[in-house]
């Protein structure tokens, strides 16, 4: 059953990341962003009864900054509040794991939690934003490819061919 919480989890969040980004009033009227927090929702589940079954503590700190970050999308909070809310959150989770520290690759861990965190709560539709997601997910992916958790490392390495393309994609239009 864990397994397959995961899986449906990852698969939302590739379809989310997957589906083409536009622009709304209000985040809340984005399929997207809707796709980003169920499946966010989904891989928390997936990481606490993972943790239960041995697994590292270490995913559930990503989805639950994941998950705050998109209550934060979702509402609208505006970058100068949200910001430094997820930073203080990243901080103290970067905390945590170094003194949870199980050799070099919690350092992946730690430094792609920040930037999938940032990323989540930066404007949508900007090169900083798929950047920032991108360069989490490789990171993310790198980890989890250490601990062979191989739904996280599949899901990651999705995420980050999509978000990259899309900042390939956003980037192009601002040159032109």
């Amino acid at each position: 059953m864990t397994q397959l919480i995961g899986i449906l989890g990852a698969m939302v969040l590739v379809c989310g990341a997957a589906y083409p980004i536009k622009s709304f009033a209000h985040p809340i009227h984005s399929m997207k962003n809707w796709l980003f927090a169920i499946g966010g929702f989904l891989m928390l589940i997936y990481s606490v009864l993972n943790y239960l079954n041995g697994g590292p503590v270490f995913f559930i700190f990503l989805q639950g900054l994941i998950n705050i970050s998109s209550i934060f999308m979702l509402s609208n909070t505006p970058e100068k509040t949200s910001t430094p809310l997820i930073i203080s959150g990243s901080l103290g989770l970067v905390a945590w794991s170094l003194s949870l520290f199980e050799g070099y690759n919690t350092l992946f861990f730690i430094i792609g939690l920040s930037a999938i965190a940032l990323g989540y709560i930066l404007a949508p539709g900007t090169c900083k934003r798929n950047l920032s997601l991108t360069l989490g997910s490789l990171l993310i992916a790198l980890f989890s490819f250490f601990v062979n958790n191989y739904i996280f490392l599949w899901l990651n390495l999705f995420f980050a061919v999509f978000s990259g393309y899309y900042s390939w994609k956003l980037r192009k239009q601002l040159l032109h």
